[in-house]
């Protein structure tokens, strides 16, 4: 990827980071290219992490880079994890693009290059990013399971049986191209980000939200949207010196026997991972957790009443097990 000095110069680019990549980006890739980067912060490595926990999907994180690019007046804030292999960006509005809007961005631009090919995600993404894929930009959505390495091989197997995909990324902030021989590389999503703001500099087109947000306009986002962990009790004695997994297998199977005889409720009709369900203009997926003995549950729906019916009809269906801890789940949908 190679991003023009001339194109780049006078953009204002914050950075922030925990890595030595952070602060090598800094002072060899970005300014050298004419980006100015006064207002940069935190990119000397500190495996204590005094600022914040360095991950982009960290609410505390994101608030502290977009008000570092609303400070400085920058035209675009870029953060990464630790090893680089996650990011996110804010525009010069202070819209945060990760997760699903980060996914949106990249296959806006993926698809410009690419009509028409297969983006696969992984299995938390919600149903407005495949409207706005499959709708707005004339791709295909493939929604597959958690874990980058599974999307990107997905996307491998994908090519392999003639099917293109050129796009694997997670809500995670993990994000892979064919272009970059599928490394997981964020920081190669990013400057996939800052070429496309530098190339519509050149061509008279503004910088920041006059560019990227445009992109991503037309993607229905949820009013709610939460993630809650319920945890499964490894000793206990429901679990009869079975293992967790074996538990947790049980659980899904018993809720989909409950959603299958509720005309409220809808399977999703192509899953890979755990039960996904519509109903009451919103969605929910329970699954098992790919390493820890925990199952995760995501909830979106337009409005707090209709989340918390989706969490009252999951709650309903696995409360009986006992060794399942469903007390995040209950507070939730008490709140109403």
């Amino acid at each position: 990827m190679e991003v023009s000095s001339r194109v780049q110069e006078g953009l204002e680019s914050m950075q922030k980071g925990k890595s030595a990549f952070s602060k090598q980006a800094k002072a060899k890739v970005l300014e050298p290219l004419g980006a100015i980067t006064t207002g940069s912060q935190f990119l000397e490595p500190d495996g204590m992490f005094p600022n914040h926990i360095p991950n982009p999907e960290d609410k505390a994180a994101m608030k502290a880079i977009t008000k570092a690019v609303l400070d400085n007046k920058a035209d675009l804030g870029i953060i990464f994890d630790t090893d680089v292999d996650r990011s996110a960006a804010v525009d010069s509005t202070g819209c945060e693009f990760n997760r699903n809007r980060l996914i949106a961005l990249m296959s806006a631009i993926v698809l410009e290059e690419h009509p028409g090919t297969t983006i696969v995600t992984d299995s938390v993404t919600s149903d407005g990013l495949t409207t706005f894929i499959e709708k707005k930009l004339g791709g295909k959505h493939h929604r597959f399971k958690r874990g980058y390495k599974n999307v990107i091989d997905e996307a491998i197997r994908l090519n392999s049986v003639g099917e293109e995909s050129h796009l694997a990324i997670e809500t995670s902030g993990h994000g892979a191209l064919k272009e970059n021989h599928w490394l997981d590389d964020g920081a190669y999503t990013m400057v996939k980000l800052l070429n496309k703001l530098a190339s519509a500099r050149a061509l008279g087109k503004g910088v920041g939200s006059e560019v990227l947000t445009h992109l991503v306009e037309g993607l229905d986002e949820p009013a709610v949207a939460i993630e809650l962990r319920l945890k499964i009790d490894q000793n206990h004695v429901d679990l009869k010196g079975g293992s967790f997994r074996d538990y947790g297998e049980a659980v899904l199977k018993h809720l989909e026997s409950k959603i299958e005889v509720d005309p409220n409720f809808q399977k999703a009709p192509v899953n890979y991972e755990g039960i996904r369900v519509s109903g009451f203009g919103g969605w929910f997926l329970l699954r098992l957790s790919l390493h820890d003995p925990v199952l995760p549950l995501n909830i979106e729906a337009a409005n707090n009443e209709d989340a918390v019916k989706l969490g009252v009809a999951v709650l309903g269906a696995v409360k009986e097990f006992s060794a399942l801890d469903t007390s995040a789940l209950y507070k939730f949908v008490q709140r109403s």
